[in-house]
């Protein structure tokens, strides 16, 4: 396990509120280099709402991956200035049970 994931891991095995989870996923995302912006789209209602994010976005090309929780995409993790997919699909797969925080809220907006 490299040592970037196994942050992240240690990110989420520590718990806390959903939203708190994934802010600081993303802000260890950018913080450990990784990327130079990231952040967790979630699924609404067909759509998909930026939630929490991290780093600055830029002109880099943007990379997402899906979220799946028991086999329904509920979010897509996004990450600008990463070219490590197999990391953000390791990442993407810690996360699913955090992304039910904003998932199909019937629009209801996200607020940090």
């Amino acid at each position: 396990m490299s040592e970037a994931l196994e942050s992240l891991a240690a990110v989420v095995d520590a718990g806390g509120e959903p939203d708190d989870v994934l802010r600081a996923v993303v802000a260890t995302l950018v913080a450990s280099g990784v990327a130079s912006w990231a952040g967790i789209l979630f699924a609404e209602s067909g759509e998909l709402a930026l939630g929490p994010e991290a780093g600055a976005a830029g002109a880099t090309g943007q990379v997402r991956v899906p979220v799946v929780y028991e086999g329904t995409p509920v979010a897509e993790l996004a990450a600008e200035g990463c070219d490590d997919i197999a990391l953000l699909e390791a990442v993407a797969a810690l996360i699913p049970e955090h992304c039910l925080v904003g998932w199909d809220t019937g629009g209801a907006a996200w607020e940090p």
